[in-house]
């Protein structure tokens, strides 16, 4: 066995003796380091810190404060939470417990229904566990003896997997009665798992096929510090009272019925703010160079083998007959654009050319995964596709990029950025997909735009440019993508003609900006919590006579307004003041225009916020100057401006 050598971060080296392993290292280092870290990175991957690596390698220790780090911490916690239901109920089997953005869950296949008291009982051995401090310990083992071994368990599920796993070997995980089936890594000991809680339960399909098993899923959640966790369930309740379905419900935007499952119903005042977000789109397209186009719902079967998506989506899509023919649904706009774009020839004079169109699309989801306007089996893509010579790349990607920050600047949303690159999945050479992403990485390079790499997770067609925005409450959704694809156009043979006479293949770039409508608007929603700026909202200001005497006056002001271009409602019910004030702030209008005696003989409205706040009188032009002026500047806080 060779000598030790560890190349740390900062390019300093130490030897070791052989059979050092990375705890033994990790003793070495100071105090602070020691105490927090949990796994570590050798050569770019991850291990645990029991691994024993020889010659020459290059090592990274990862801390709960590190993202591969939080992971690993909730991934371990998921092993913990089995472990703690095995105690509880011992007839429990294990499907799967992975790490998931902000927690982890585990699948269970039980003799009973649980119930939130189980929680509380899991929860307390869960603590046990911890404070047990168990070693967390790696075996591999032949793969047809761990499938043995778990089928004389009754481990069904277990076996199932080791049945599709490839090579010769497979790794366990051991932390003192317990152990699963796992690639890791995982934390040294139980007790290296922060402050934790149990969210809720679910049901699931086994392998997310309704033709297989319901299992019993329990969410959770862990941070390396109490602090941390504290501020995580805090701001899950901030989420709770800013649901966009309960909004969504309370405000008369949008409805999900039995009718249509995850095929959402846009009510009047919901379609007010779609109209607007469209409406907004077509402008700045036409002003960025854009063409509108339009392409139908119902293509031919055989085009989606052409494209590619057939192997990627058939099994989300939907199918339809005409005249003896097969047809599919469209789960994606690109193809229709591809024969768009073929219907004339094109030379390089014409390139670059940009389409845009806001596609209705479907998509078959599993009913367990739909979740209002995020998850939902129709909805509107605002897909663009640039037709680009190679040299025009860079030039182009940038274009979308400013697009994409003007979009989000009016909308009140910092971002941060994301390179994806090739899945396993892909299509195409890997050449061309290193010269796509090279492409993509210089453009966010040339303009000085942070990025992180998120590798393997490209389209299949294509390396992208993902736009995660922050939301009002620290949330992070991904919406905006950009992404380079040399494939499509070799499938359906897309052509221009170069400067040399010769035909040449065009590049693609596909790009949406808010990724879908309903999902941005259910963004937006959460964002504002209901109470949308002056410009967004559905209803900008409601009329209140304080008597049935002013009635008349006040539907003149609602009129007058209206004229103006103000989106106003009155409301004369013969209720008190008070009453009909407080029902309109919780409807979150932005301003409610009083009308009494004196306001009925100066012409002029006492005009009050959503937030109690006083503006004084004014005149209807100067109310509806107010009003035009933040809807034209599109103002995002009208109270602040107070």
């Amino acid at each position: 066995m060779s000598q030790l050598t560890v190349v740390f971060p900062d390019g300093k080296e130490q030897s070791f003796a052989p059979g050092t392993s990375l705890l033994q290292v990790l003793d070495t280092l100071p105090g602070k380091v020691k105490r927090s870290a949990i796994a570590a990175e050798v050569d770019d991957q991850l291990v645990d810190l029991a691994t024993t690596p020889q010659g020459r390698v290059r090592v990274k220790f990862i801390t709960p404060s590190d993202p591969q780090g939080l992971e690993i911490m909730r991934h371990s916690t998921a092993h913990v939470m089995a472990q703690a239901v095995k105690h509880i109920i011992p007839e429990a089997r294990f499907a799967i417990g992975p790490a998931i953005e902000n927690g982890f869950y585990y699948d269970f296949d039980l003799p009973r229904a649980l119930t939130p008291e189980d929680l509380t009982a899991i929860e307390e051995e869960m603590k046990r566990i911890v404070a047990e401090d168990y070693q967390f310990g790696r075996v591999d083992m032949d793969r047809l003896e761990a499938l043995d071994h778990f089928s004389k368990l009754d481990e069904k599920y277990k076996a199932e997997l080791i049945e599709n796993l490839n090579g010769e070997t497979v790794s366990l995980y051991r932390q003192g009665d317990f152990e699963d089936l796992c690639r890791g890594p995982h934390v040294p000991t139980t007790g290296k798992i922060g402050a934790f809680k149990l969210l809720s339960l679910a049901g699931a399909y086994w392998r997310g096929d309704s033709d297989r098993e319901m299992l019993q899923r329990i969410y959770g959640t862990v941070f390396p510090t109490e602090k941390e966790l504290k501020e995580y369930l805090t701001m899950m309740e901030e989420a709770a009272r800013r649901d966009h379905r309960k909004l969504g419900r309370e405000l008369d935007l949008f409805s999900l019925q039995e009718e249509g499952p995850g095929f959402p119903f846009y009510h009047p005042r919901g379609m007010v703010i779609r109209n607007i977000l469209e409406d907004f789109w077509r402008q700045e397209h036409q002003k960025a160079g854009y063409q509108e186009i339009r392409t139908p719902m119902i293509l031919n079967e055989e085009l989606w083998h052409r494209s590619g998506h057939w192997d990627h989506y058939k099994e989300n899509m939907y199918f339809t007959k005409i005249d003896d023919l097969d047809y599919a649904i469209k789960p994606m706009n690109c193809p229709g654009s591809m024969l768009v774009y073929k219907q004339r020839p094109h030379s390089y004079k014409d390139l670059p050319i940009r389409t845009c169109e806001l596609g209705l699309v479907h998509r078959h989801e599993m009913s367990g995964v739909l979740h209002g306007l995020f998850r939902v089996r129709c909805f509107t893509q605002d897909d663009a596709h640039l037709f680009v010579a190679p040299e025009q790349i860079r030039e182009e990607v940038q274009g979308v990029i400013k697009l994409v920050d003007k979009f989000y600047k009016v909308f009140g949303f910092e971002y941060h950025v994301e390179l994806s690159t090739k899945p396993e999945n892909a299509m195409g050479s890997d050449e061309i997909w290193e010269l796509a992403t090279d492409a993509l990485r210089e453009s966010l390079e040339d303009m000085q735009l942070p990025y992180k790499v998120n590798p393997g997770d490209g389209a299949f067609y294509g390396p992208k440019i993902d736009f995660h925005l922050r939301d009002s409450i620290g949330r992070t959704w991904q919406c905006a993508t950009v992404q380079l694809d040399f494939q499509m156009p070799e499938r359906f043979d897309l052509t221009y003609v170069g400067e040399d006479n010769a035909k040449h293949r065009p590049v693609i770039i596909h790009r949406v900006v808010y990724g879908s409508i309903e999902r941005f608007f259910g963004i937006l929603i959460e964002h504002h919590a209901g109470a949308f700026p002056v410009w967004l909202a559905p209803i900008q200001a409601v009329v209140l006579p304080i008597g049935q005497n002013h009635a008349d006056y006040a539907r003149q002001t609602m009129q007058a307004l209206q004229e103006a271009g103000l989106r106003v409602e009155l409301d004369a019910r013969n209720e008190k003041l008070g009453y009909r004030i407080r029902e309109w702030q919780m409807q979150k209008v932005p301003y409610m225009l009083v009308i009494g005696d004196q306001e009925a003989a100066d012409g002029a409205v006492a005009v009050r916020t959503r937030k109690g706040g006083n503006r004084g009188t004014m005149k209807l032009e100067q109310f509806a100057d107010l009003v035009r002026d933040q809807v034209n500047r599109r103002v995002i806080n009208e109270e602040s401006e107070e």
